[in-house]
């Protein structure tokens, strides 16, 4: 990969500057020297008045929208067994709630003009005969053909359960729309096995990689660290090469969602990668 191509194909996740206003956000990407950004749309559903004049002001500032992200209603962080209680669109409490926003999210997204949208599926059950597969496998269905119908892909997150795991799901599934969002220190923070191993697993549905970089836990069960790209567990040079071989020429997107110096932090993993690249 030269350094041009991957100052075309690099991108910031809105979320992780954690802006108030469109112009907060076009702020700070301007100060992390990239002019790209993949958008969290829940706050363009939920704040139309704040965030209706974005896509505006950033084709103004010369900055591109590369894909879209949406969040789901009620997921909690906490510990892995809260997200893995409260995480996507697992929960039945939260389905009805989490339906009309996606619908909502769907429409704006058709109307930005994506042709990519990310979220967080939620944890995905192991065995075909668990009662709540069928569930996930339908409601996922119908996420997939409404995205379908406006011409969008869906990219399910990865990490929280093996790349095995999510293949076979994704082999049953079957939808031509429907592939993952590759974080390789997602792999590390649940603690789901090696990143490189499950690229090369998933590199069939392959629609868009996250950067970011993590710790393994010592303690199992509980959260690794994530860290700022570049000081962590994750083999930036072995996961551009792997992504090089596989032929994936999608966006890689940086994504920060620890510490409090995040434009800083954003900045030292463009120019770690563009130290790795020719």
């Amino acid at each position: 990969m030269l350094k041009s191509e991957l100052a075309q194909r690099l991108a910031v996740c809105s979320w992780s500057l954690r802006p108030n206003s469109p112009a907060e956000l076009l702020a700070s990407l301007a100060a992390t020297g990239i002019n790209r950004v993949q958008l969290a749309l829940d706050p363009l559903r939920a704040e139309p008045a704040v965030w209706g004049s974005f896509p505006a002001l950033a084709k103004e500032r010369g900055v591109s929208i590369a894909s879209g992200m949406f969040g789901t209603v009620g997921e909690d962080y906490t510990t892995l067994e809260t997200i893995k209680r409260t995480g996507g669109v697992v929960p039945d409490e939260t389905w009805e709630a989490n339906w009309r926003n996606i619908q909502a999210v769907a429409e704006i997204a058709a109307r930005l003009g994506l042709r990519l949208v990310t979220f967080h599926a939620g944890f995905l059950p192991h065995e075909e005969s668990d009662p709540a597969f069928a569930k996930l496998l339908g409601r996922i269905e119908q996420i997939a053909a409404l995205f379908a119908r406006h011409g969008m892909a869906l990219g399910f997150e990865t990490g929280q359960e093996t790349a095995e795991t999510l293949a076979a799901f994704l082999r049953k599934l079957n939808r031509p729309n429907v592939g993952v969002n590759f974080d390789p220190a997602n792999m590390i923070l649940y603690d789901k096995g090696d990143p490189l191993q499950a690229l090369r697993t998933l590199a069939p549905w392959l629609k868009q990689c996250h950067i970011k970089d993590a710790r393994r836990t010592r303690v199992p069960g509980t959260w690794g660290e994530e860290v700022c790209v570049g000081t962590g567990e994750v083999p930036w040079p072995a996961f551009l090469s792997t992504i090089e071989t596989l032929g994936y020429r999608g966006d890689l997107c940086i994504e920060r969602e620890a510490g409090e110096q995040r434009v800083a932090d954003i900045r030292a993993a463009r120019l770690h990668l563009e130290t790795l690249v020719r």
